[in-house]
């Protein structure tokens, strides 16, 4: 295997006191392997834009990771927006994952606040011109519900870089080979800024089916009949895992130096992923008197 990537986790905010342990428990499992960094998601439409907010500010003071905290467009005007993010500045977390966001709940599209920004370009152009972050995007291997074509990805891509993030993470994918296409045309289309492929550990195939077709992600019918065989004879976790390493052997031999975990608050396949690429925690050694 090449050498060892740099690895980030991402983690939701929790909405109750035992998705608050959770939370936690994947934090204090996965902090040893000692991240790039970690990011906090915003829920639907910014339902969780509190949570988000403590769950960030937690996280960099408690366990001094970098921290990177999801911001979106959605249901909040400019002043409102810059508002919190000024709150994770004051609070010295200085790096931002800037996206459009999802539709609220209930909601078919989105659709910007009349006060508020129209679109993550606008708000990654504010967030730069402020000179106090470091930017991240999200961008769409696959093509995003909402754009017309795979060209469309990458046009908008090259301009939220252009408006001054410095990385992109992915949206995640079963197929390299969508991962490696997606990245030789965004360098086509003069894009050199890192893209992290997004990585999700499956820790249950139904509910990574589920949210794939929420978001594009197209399923490898070979790969859906291979859980199926794992499910019914009780070795869906051990596909999971090979699985996931095998995918990310393929991203590491392919040139990738950063994959990102989606971990669902779920550390433990992530971490035996990690452990299998040959990335352990770190062991401090006591002197001997």
């Amino acid at each position: 295997m090449a050498n060892a990537p740099r690895i980030s986790f991402e983690f939701f905010p929790p909405q109750s006191l035992d998705a608050s342990f959770r939370l936690w428990e994947t934090v204090q499992a996965l902090a040893p392997l000692k991240p790039s960094f970690v990011s906090v998601t915003y829920g639907a439409g910014g339902t969780t834009r509190t949570l988000t907010h403590e769950a960030v500010s937690t996280i960099h003071r408690n366990y001094g990771l970098p921290v990177a905290a999801h911001l979106t467009c959605v249901d909040a005007t400019r002043t409102e927006t810059l508002s919190i993010a000024e709150a994770y500045a004051a609070a010295g977390v200085t790096e931002i994952v800037a996206l459009r966001g999802d539709a609220p709940k209930g909601a078919n599209r989105f659709v910007p606040h009349p006060l508020g920004f129209a679109n993550s370009v606008e708000l990654v152009e504010k967030l730069a011109k402020s000179g106090k972050f470091t930017i991240r995007v999200g961008a769409y291997p696959e093509p995003h519900p909402d754009a017309a074509d795979q060209n469309a990805d990458v046009t908008w891509l090259k301009r939220k870089i252009d408006a001054g993030a410095s990385s992109a993470i992915t949206q995640f994918f079963f197929d390299t080979d969508t991962f490696f296409r997606f990245r030789d045309a965004c360098h086509r289309a003069g894009i050199t800024a890192p893209i992290i492929p997004g990585i999700l550990p499956i820790t249950s195939w139904e509910g990574a089916k589920k949210f794939a077709h929420r978001c594009g992600t197209s399923v490898p019918p070979k790969l859906d009949e291979a859980f199926t065989t794992a499910i019914r004879d009780g070795r869906e976790e051990l596909l999971a895992l090979a699985q996931c390493t095998a995918l990310c052997d393929r991203l590491i031999q392919g040139g990738v130096e950063d994959l990102h975990f989606y971990t669902l608050n779920r550390p433990h396949l992530t971490r035996e992923v990690v452990h299998a690429l040959g990335i352990l925690p770190e062991v401090v050694l006591e002197k001997v008197a």
